[in-house]
């Protein structure tokens, strides 16, 4: 079989790589449909995989081979999941933080789903797998693992009908939490970022306001315009100088979301006061748990998630290489690229 093959930061090449065999317990698909995420994109570009590596996590694809003792899944099947499984049943399973369990990172689809076929082991199969509704593009349910990491993080605060949230950050990832704000009823949702063609796309998403902050400052702007603050906010860019600024714009009693990891210069000064003096809270969230999978899948098939909006790029399963260059073209104006194996 093929696959796009990660050698080196400029070095993807598409080439034949040894067909996974299944076992009794497991299912191979052949994978039709994989998003490129802002993750896959940050381990090629910083090469923090290493050579010979198949990345792709957000895949959807028809069941090819079944093993003899899986009972719930059939040839034919259409089916999407996730790329990491829990136990269940560790200290860490036990207070539902399921993301922070030892066998977490442990658990992997095999090769990865920039391949045409993948496999998924036994554990996915019984935990993580989904089947795809009549209707659903596979291209569409490609967006279910990164639809399912957004509603995980949001479920880490408490949102209210009537809630003023800020997202930082325009991306896929950003646009997916404005959209699923919005069918919280939140009152107003604004959206920051650098880029004025990312900010140009965010009113097909729900959001009710856009600030380039490249162009004037956040903290600035709101007052001018009398803001009362936000309830909520979403950090949706790994940059960690927005950490100090997202609490400067909360309410008392307000949450910062951090969703997105802070690799780079990762220290920041924020005024500790404002935790036991206003009731500000931050909280950390980590990728996605097996239970949002679903809810997910229903996000897209009613229409919550604009998916034709979101997907702006559809390219073959060889051109890896070129769709993470078009992801650092800042004048192209590119959300979301979806691998196809046609």
């Amino acid at each position: 079989m093929k696959a796009s093959v990660f050698y080196g930061k400029n070095d993807i090449r598409f080439e034949e790589v040894e067909k996974p065999e299944i076992c009794d317990h497991e299912i191979l698909i052949q994978m039709k449909a994989c998003g490129l995420c802002g993750t896959d994109i940050h381990k090629v570009t910083e090469e923090l995989v290493p050579s010979g590596s198949v990345l792709g996590h957000e895949y959807a694809g028809e069941v090819v081979a079944v093993g003899d003792k899986v009972s719930d899944f059939s040839l034919g099947d259409r089916v999407t999941g996730g790329i990491h499984v829990p136990c269940f049943t560790c200290e860490q399973c036990s207070r539902g933080h399921y993301t922070l369990c030892p066998e977490f990172k442990k658990t992997n689809i095999h090769p990865g789903g920039f391949a045409e076929y993948v496999k998924l082991p036994e554990e996915h199969v019984k935990d993580l797998l989904y089947k795809i509704p009549d209707g659903m593009s596979y291209t569409e349910a490609s967006l279910t693992e990164p639809v399912a990491c957004c509603i995980h993080g949001q479920k880490a605060v408490d949102i209210h009908a009537g809630d003023r949230v800020l997202v930082m950050g325009a991306g896929p990832i950003g646009l997916i939490h404005s959209q699923l704000l919005k069918n919280k009823l939140v009152k107003e949702v604004v959206v920051t970022d650098v880029s004025d063609h990312r900010l140009n796309n965010a009113y097909d998403f729900g959001t009710d306001l856009t600030i380039n902050t490249a162009e004037q400052d956040l903290e600035t702007y709101l007052q001018e315009q009398n803001h009362p603050g936000f309830n909520i906010v979403i950090i949706a860019a790994g940059v960690s100088a927005l950490l100090p600024q997202a609490m400067n714009v909360l309410k008392r009693g307000g949450t910062v979301v951090c969703f997105s990891p802070f690799t780079v210069k990762p220290t920041v000064e924020i005024d500790a006061s404002v935790f036991f003096h206003d009731e500000k809270s931050i909280v950390g969230t980590y990728s996605v748990s097996p239970y949002e999978f679903e809810e997910a899948i229903l996000a897209i098939q009613n229409g919550v998630i604009n998916t034709e909006a979101l997907i702006t790029h559809e390219m073959p399963l060889s051109d890896l290489g070129k769709a993470i260059e078009l992801t650092q073209q800042k004048t192209e104006n590119v959300l979301k690229i979806v691998l196809e194996n046609k």
